[in-house]
């Protein structure tokens, strides 16, 4: 009688272990932690102080506002930066269409000669005004870009993670990135990126963490961040202040005529 009830619970528990033990594709993870990093939200506010710094120390700072849509029905977004400090970048406004599985479109407005230029695809990997940032950094580089593979899980710090190694396709400034992705939040929290020679050129880390709430949900947000040139020594500080989601930005915020005529109410 002892036997089959010890068979029996065997038997009950036993599809529950196979299921605990099962493994997430790389893929999904780095899908999960892209969703969360990118796309919290029906859309996304925030006014973001970067701070450029160099090897010696000295800083330079540039204060934007962002705004992010996710439109509905896919996983197209469109992105708004509005540059407010300092003077020399001041009114500068970047415009992003993003794609799943294809080239994005971006723009960029230039006060200085009241001129709107298109960004070329070639140029998603270049410097993000000056900064140790991407343009591609800003808004995401597409899932189907590179092939993933789970190296480990382990720690980093008291988050739990899966380290994800991620390979491009096709020829890009990195040869290959390994992100630590925290099981709970999806946040990637580290960040690490190399070179052609294998040698690693630069470092990202997610160094604040705040739960922010929204019509009844809270969306985990990395609102200070660090890319850091770790050849050359440069780094970018960002911190994300005044972030709200779900406040209903309108579409035709992300048009080629917002560039030249910024909305105000959005910005501000």
């Amino acid at each position: 009688m002892l036997a089959r009830i010890v068979f029996a619970l065997m038997a009950a528990f036993c599809p529950l272990v196979i299921h605990a033990q099962e493994k997430l594709p790389a893929a999904e993870i780095v899908d999960r932690a892209q969703a969360a990093f990118y796309s919290a939200g029906a859309d996304m506010k925030a006014r973001v102080v970067m701070d450029l710094i160099n090897a010696d120390g000295k800083k330079r700072t540039r204060v934007l506002s962002m705004l992010r849509k996710n439109l509905p029905g896919g996983r197209e977004q469109r992105y708004f930066l509005y540059f407010h400090e300092p003077g020399d970048v001041r009114r500068t406004a970047f415009l992003v269409w993003k794609y799943p599985e294809k080239d994005d479109d971006r723009w960029i407005f230039i006060p200085a000669v009241n001129m709107t230029r298109r960004i070329a695809a070639r140029d998603s990997r270049s410097s993000f005004v000056g900064s140790d940032f991407s343009y591609e950094d800003i808004s995401g580089r597409d899932l189907a870009a590179d092939s993933h593979t789970v190296l480990r899980e382990e720690k980093l710090g008291a988050s739990a993670c899966y380290v994800v190694q991620s390979t491009p396709k096709a020829a890009a400034d990195f040869s290959r990135k390994l992100s630590w992705i925290d099981k709970t939040s999806w946040l990637p929290l580290k960040e690490e990126y190399y070179d052609a020679q294998n040698q690693l050129a630069r470092v990202f880390t997610a160094d604040k963490i705040e739960a922010i709430s929204a019509g009844g949900k809270t969306y985990p947000t990395a609102v200070k961040r660090t890319m850091k040139n770790v050849q050359s020594g440069h780094r970018t500080e960002v911190v994300f202040e005044s972030v709200s989601y779900d406040v209903g930005i309108p579409p035709e915020i992300f048009t080629e005529r917002s560039l030249q005529q910024a909305p105000e109410k959005w910005i501000r």
